[in-house]
Formats: structure tokens, C-alpha cells, sequence
């Protein structure tokens, strides 16, 4: 739902009350963004939220230019901690949407991150998943900023 109060768009949150909770261990060298979206597949996740944690040999995520409103993809080739990885599966057009943030430390304590994309390695991972069995997220194109956003 929406609401709108004077020019400012609100979304309405809903609680869902049926969940299912499930960890898995992904394998080593495979693609983290593949290996997401198997899970979801073999779990048949509408809506749900995830989180991982483990280390990559290789990174491959973007950063979204806000002003071009293109993606700009960023690679490292090196031995990576996963510091943080969260996201959301909603679908778009029939179809399921795996939607991760990613940050990544090298050995000197530097971190980058973005957008999770196809190209990451599974040095190790631990998958957290949350399917909420009861609700439905739908993602449309929002022209204002040029993504794919959560929308009623």
C-alpha cells in the first residue's frame, strides 16, 4: 500500500506472520550470485530476506551512478572476507528477483562494495535465509531514480 502525504510517498510496512528460516552452506568455487539464486529456486522464495557470510577469491559487484543512472561494474581479483551481504528476493515480471548488497575487506582492512553481481567466487559461505511464506514483494521500475524498486 501508499500513502501519500503532502508530495511525500510513504510505503506502508506489512509484518509477515509466517516464516521459514534455513542456513545453508554453499560450495567452495562456485558463483555466490548463482548459488543465492539456486537456493531460492529449490525453496521457491516469492519474498524473503537473506543474509551471508564466508569470504570470496574474486569479487565482481557495481556501484549505481546516480547521476548517469548506470551501473558501473567493479572486479578484484584477490582473497576477500564477506563483511556483509544482505538482501531481499521479490519477483518483477513473473519472475524472481535476487537483490544483494555486498561489502568486501581485503588483508589491509580496506572495504568496497555494492551491488552483488554474477562473477564472485565461494572461497566460503553461509547462507541465512528468511522466506515469508504469507507475503508478496513486487519490484517495478521507478522512473524518478531509474531502478527496479520494492513497490505495493
Amino acid at each position: 500500500m501508499l500513502l501519500i502525504v503532502d508530495g511525500w510517498r510513504f510505503m506502508l510496512a506489512f509484518t509477515p506472520e509466517k516464516t521459514e528460516f534455513s542456513i545453508y552452506r554453499l560450495d567452495f568455487n562456485a558463483d555466490l550470485l548463482d548459488s543465492i539464486k539456486d537456493v531460492v529456486e529449490m525453496e521457491d522464495v516469492g519474498a524473503g530476506a537473506f543474509w551471508v557470510i564466508g569470504a570470496v577469491s574474486k569479487a565482481k559487484f557495481s556501484f549505481y551512478d546516480q547521476s548517469s543512472k548506470k551501473y558501473l561494474e567493479v572486479s578484484r581479483d584477490e582473497p576477500l572476507e564477506i563483511a556483509s551481504c544482505i538482501g531481499n528476493v521479490a519477483e518483477m515480471e513473473g519472475r524472481k528477483v535476487v537483490h544483494a548488497h555486498v561489502v568486501f575487506s581485503n588483508r589491509k582492512g580496506e572495504a568496497f562494495g555494492g551491488h552483488l553481481l554474477e562473477g564472485t567466487k565461494i572461497f566460503s559461505a553461509e547462507l541465512m535465509l528468511l522466506k515469508f511464506k504469507d507475503l508478496k514483494l513486487r519490484r517495478s521500475f521507478d522512473p524518478v531514480t531509474g531502478l527496479n524498486l520494492l513497490s505495493p
